[in-house]
């Protein structure tokens, strides 16, 4: 008895322990607001202030509780800060509102009264509560920074919370939910598929599967098609991550002769395989390996299916780093993200997810290559079509490196010498059915445009898209390209500024491009030569940074824009400070022109004059 009494005893004891520290943890669980809730303020460039919160798990601010404020002499008048759109809550106090977790940026534009550097004292009020149900009351705090004298270019990293898209994907990262975020950057992925920087991967796909001999089941495409998509999203996700804590793209390194000529060449020798010159097979020490170590059939043949899918895999590992080196919004976005906040899961879990939503078109035309008939006369008509796709994809590659004239005479052989299988020039019999005559219009085409390619390179042409053009064939004038001043390093680019400052009086559009970029082609070609644009671009200043060589200078001046590679462009107002406005990715001529619209328009605004900003509820 006694022992059961004690032991009741320890039990009540215990009990009443217990509530005594849940007790004393209860009360100790809210911060102090200084604690849940660090201040802090930078100065981007000459003309605007980033206020920064860091905020305590478990904890929020509200949005529209944030109030700043200068003194009346203070040497600057505050303009219209710009916000993160926060994240919607339900609030017990207050309702339906918009409120900050983990961390806010907020950018303050500011109006200076002198050039020099200048110090200024910002009084900063905002609310926030914890999630365990205390609310704190409105909190003031004095934040001091200075402000670098005019003309000083932008701090890196000032465009972390920019306007452009890729900020606001940036932005969106850190302020959705994990698996919103992997959705939407999977359904970017899945738009990316049909630009040009992916497309090019179709054929080679496609000509892996059909060079893998026989009939191929669907279940072997499909895994063949996931073997190769998931080696190009490990890559990207990697190549990724490592660029946004470094800030340099590992497949610019790669847009070299060297390289691009090796893995076209890999493409020219799966190519010839398949108009039957050889026949491509494991090396011969490693079928020997196999056949010791396997003494059955069907292990061996589980092997070289084995090696084969370690080939694709490394395939799709090398075209995500290869073919497809063109900066867009959402990998930008992503980038921006990674090099901001070191969270690399989050931002190679969306890396990854975009890759897998570039990839499943891939997968689709995997399991459709893989279904077609292989027996008889029909499977070299396949293999041989293939072939000429692979032989395509490995001009595409190399079209960055080798001459304008080299590119047009790659094409029109390709187009010539099909179009001749084709039957192009074959009188066909007089009982020929659909398909044989549909088969010769297709070779009719191609050999006109081949001899289109041919005779515009002999004529003098350098245009693959209008060979013609040179003979007068082409309706409307010939479009000059916009006179472009270069700019090879930040020092020439500070000055540069500093002379628009001094004379043109101007807007200055700053474009990043290289030979290598699909996406900044199709800016030139497509966009800057759309009338309206041009018209437009003539009260700009233009200046461009040619990236193509991936020199140290390069990487400088991609690094200071928080910029990881082309395209993009950039826009400074007439004192040649930068604006938030940002095009990264290609963009048709309509959007550009109410980029363009934006940029004038910010360039009309006058000064603001109030010395407080109040954020209406």
């Amino acid at each position: 008895m006694r022992g059961l009494t004690a032991l009741r005893r320890g039990i009540w004891l215990a009990l009443a322990l217990a509530v005594f520290f849940c007790a004393a943890l209860k009360a100790q669980t809210f911060l102090d607001p200084a604690v849940a809730f660090k201040p802090g303020m930078r100065a981007l460039d000459a003309r605007e202030l980033e206020v920064r919160f860091e905020i305590a798990p478990g904890y929020y601010l509200y949005r529209d509780k944030f109030r700043f404020a200068v003194d009346a002499d203070a040497p600057v008048t505050l303009g219209d800060p710009v916000l993160p759109e926060g994240r919607e809550k339900e609030d017990e106090v207050f309702g339906k509102v918009a409120v900050f977790h983990e961390k806010v940026a907020i950018r303050l534009p500011v109006t200076r009264r002198m050039s020099g550097p200048l110090v200024v004292s910002l009084r900063v009020t905002s609310q926030g509560c914890a999630e365990a149900g205390l609310c704190y009351p409105p909190r003031t705090e004095t934040l001091v920074a200075e402000l670098p004298a005019e003309g000083a270019l932008p701090v890196a990293g000032a465009l972390a919370e920019g306007n452009d898209e890729s900020s606001r994907i940036a932005a969106r990262l850190e302020n959705a939910g994990f698996w919103i975020n992997l959705l939407l950057f999977f359904l970017a992925g899945l738009l990316l598929a049909f630009t040009p920087c992916v497309l090019p991967m179709i054929p080679i796909l496609s000509g892996i599967i059909a060079g893998q001999g026989g009939q191929v089941s669907r279940r072997r495409g499909l895994t063949l098609s996931l073997l190769y998509v998931l080696g190009m999203a490990l890559a990207y996700t990697l190549a990724g991550v490592a660029a946004g804590l470094t800030g340099a793209l590992l497949s610019a390194a790669l847009q070299n002769a060297w390289v691009l000529a090796g893995f076209a060449g890999v493409f020219i020798l799966l190519a010839l395989s398949m108009f039957g010159f050889y026949e491509l097979q494991l090396p011969a020490a490693l079928q020997s390996l196999v056949s010791e170590e396997s003494g059955r059939i069907d292990r061996r043949s589980r092997m070289r299916g084995l090696l084969r899918g370690l080939g694709v895999f490394g395939m799709g590992a090398l075209s995500a780093l290869i073919v497809g080196p063109c900066v867009a919004a959402p990998l930008a976005g992503a980038l921006l993200y990674i090099g901001k906040t070191g969270d690399a899961l989050l931002g190679g879990a969306a890396l990854f997810a975009m890759a897998l939503g570039m990839g499943a078109p891939l997968v689709a035309v995997g399991v459709s290559t893989a279904a077609l008939p292989r027996i008889g006369p029909w499977m070299n008509s396949v293999k041989q079509a293939f072939g000429v796709m692979l032989l395509a994809s490995a001009v595409w590659i190399v079209s960055p490196v080798i001459p304008v004239a080299a590119q047009m005479l790659a094409w029109a052989f390709l187009l010539i010498i099909p179009a001749m299988y084709l039957h192009a020039l074959d009188p066909l019999p007089s009982r020929a059915r659909g398909w044989m005559r549909f088969w010769k219009g297709v070779g009719v085409v191609m050999l006109l445009a081949g001899v289109a390619l041919l005779s515009g390179l002999l004529g003098g042409s350098r245009d693959p898209l209008q060979p013609l053009r040179v003979f007068g064939v082409a309706d409307g004038p010939v479009e000059a390209r916009l006179p472009f001043e270069r700019v090879n390093s930040l020092e020439a680019l500070e000055a540069r500024l500093s002379s628009v400052r001094q004379t043109d009086r101007k807007p200055v559009l700053l474009d990043f491009y290289a030979d290598w970029c699909v996406a900044c082609k199709e800016m030139e070609r497509f966009t800057f030569n759309d009338p309206a644009v041009r018209e437009r671009l003539g009260n700009f200043v233009l200046l461009r940074v040619d990236v193509t060589g991936n020199s140290a200078r390069d990487q400088a001046l991609l690094k200071r824009f928080q910029l990881f590679g082309p395209p993009g462009i950039l826009f400074f107002d007439a004192e040649g400070q930068e604006l938030p406005e940002r095009v990264v990715g290609f963009q048709n001529a309509e959007m550009f022109l109410a980029v363009l619209e934006r940029v004038a328009g910010r360039g009309k605004n006058e000064p603001a004059t109030s010395q407080e900003w109040r954020l209406a509820p």
